[in-house]
């Protein structure tokens, strides 16, 4: 086994150079695995995750103060799920698909194949550090890719975690991970890889694309952006407050598919600011003191991170934004608590940056012509959240704007649903993965196509009369 070294050293990069060429060769004999040895490894990798999950549980609290409940349900869960999913299922989509002949191939078979894409690097980020390390793995395993991962510096518990997990658990020519910072990652990025799955910020992703480009390798980049959230009038209000609790301060914010802000309709501005505001003093503690020590709540990645949002949020104030809860912070504790803005500019910081923290922007509106003029204003994001009664509404918002996903009177549930593509457009990401669709990222789809009878011969130099009236008669079909 090749052991590698936890540092960003050029012998790192040397040895990760050794092991694609083994998993270069690998990837040869993965292309007729069936479907048998595919399961096999990800069944392998969900019961490390069982036996690991207490390991997990204290890492990512070390990184991010996590509790056990919210790791549970936001690490653990969507990975068993993508394992149990993926078992269930993927001997069908493995089967050749079969398609049906069109009026100039007349006389042929034709199927689609899945074949494996081949060497895939997966560099994944710090905020939701299992889960969006090893739904990746988990879907390359599915169609048959040997990997490299790449897990984020900025979790160091759980980063070295993952590396005992998936290092102890499989050989090199199937999975590898490799610790280490931008040097390390900018070295894997020269390696002739075949597909490379990131995910994080769009400045990154742009090297990432440099990269494939330069290999002619496909990629598939998981980002993010301000998702905006729209509150018609006919919206059930406490139940919004009550989910936007949640979604917007589970991991202290830092989710790629949060809220980013929110629209109000003015008519009912007022009762949602005070539902809300008693829904985060409930679940959060009505007091400074009692919100910094629940133990429920998360803390920022980095002190950097927090400074960082500090500085957003003094901009938006000396901006003229109302504060409405909170704006305690401590950086030297990595801790901001539940935060709410009103109306804070479009040019402020906190309006044209991805928050990606624990500050919430409430904002009014007085119809959806403005509301859909300011998302289309801005490029596209991961989410779109939409509360509202009004059909009439929610078909005019879907049908004005574009987004990854939409999601009606709930926000963030669409991740957890194996049977919808989940990805950005744009600016949020390119592709998309979960159930078939990360099977179908990591597979090429191969077009086989099989002469029986097929008469196209006829339409073959010399253009004598028959060919001549064949092709004529070709035309005349297609209108």
């Amino acid at each position: 086994m090749i052991e590698l070294p936890m540092d960003t050293s050029r012998s790192t990069i040397s040895q990760a150079t050794q092991l694609l060429e083994k998993q270069q060769q690998r990837s040869i004999e993965l292309r007729a695995s069936p479907a048998r040895e595919r399961l096999e490894r990800i069944a392998r990798l969900a019961s490390a995750v069982r036996s690991e999950a207490d390991a997990l549980r204290a890492a990512l609290h070390d990184d991010l103060g996590k509790p056990a409940p919210e790791s549970d349900l936001t690490e653990l869960f969507p990975v068993l799920q993508e394992a149990r999913y993926l078992a269930r299922h993927l001997r069908r989509w493995m089967r050749n698909r079969h398609v049906m002949p069109t009026a100039a191939t007349l006389g042929t078979r034709a199927r689609v194949r899945y074949e494996p894409r081949g060497t895939s690097l997966i560099i994944s980020p710090w905020n939701y550090p299992v889960n969006l390390t090893l739904i990746p793995v988990l879907d390359a395993f599915a169609a048959g890719c040997p990997v490299i991962v790449k897990p984020s510096e900025f979790t160091p518990a759980t980063s070295a975690c993952l590396r005992r997990l998936i290092n102890s658990n499989f050989p090199p020519e199937d999975a590898m991970s490799i610790e280490g910072g931008v040097e390390t990652a900018k070295g894997l990025l020269d390696l002739p890889f075949e597909h490379f799955f990131y995910t994080g910020g769009g400045r990154v992703a742009g090297e990432i694309m440099r990269a494939a480009a330069r290999n002619l390798a496909s990629v598939t980049l998981e980002l993010g952006g301000k998702s905006p959230t729209v509150i018609d009038q006919s919206a059930d209000l406490s139940r919004a407050a009550r989910i936007l609790t949640w979604a917007k301060f589970a991991n202290a914010g830092q989710t790629c598919i949060a809220p980013d802000y929110v629209y109000v309709h003015a008519a009912i501005a007022v009762d949602f600011q005070k539902a809300l505001l008693e829904e985060i003093a409930r679940v959060w503690g009505s007091e400074p003191a009692i919100r910094r020590n629940n133990t429920d709540y998360c803390r920022i990645v980095s002190t950097r991170h927090t400074q960082r949002l500090t500085e957003l949020l003094a901009d938006a104030r000396s901006r003229g934004a109302r504060l409405l809860f909170g704006g305690e912070a401590d950086p030297a504790k990595r801790y901001i608590e539940p935060t709410v803005v009103w109306n804070p500019p479009a040019g402020s910081q906190l309006m044209q940056e991805e928050i990606f923290g624990p500050i919430l922007p409430l904002l009014p509106f007085q119809d959806d012509e403005e509301v859909i003029a300011a998302i289309n204003s801005r490029p596209k994001p991961l989410a779109l959240y939409i509360y509202a009664r009004d059909r009439k509404f929610i078909r005019r918002i879907i049908g004005s704007t574009s987004s990854g996903g939409v999601v009606i009177n709930h926000s963030m549930l669409h991740v957890l649903h194996e049977r919808l593509p989940f990805g950005g457009v744009g600016a949020s990401g390119l592709g998309s993965y979960h159930g078939f669709y990360g099977f179908r990222a990591f597979s090429h789809e191969r077009a086989i196509l099989e002469d029986k009878f097929s008469p196209s011969r006829i339409l073959f130099p010399p253009y004598t009369s028959l060919p001549r009236r064949a092709i004529a008669l070709l035309l005349k079909v297609l209108g």
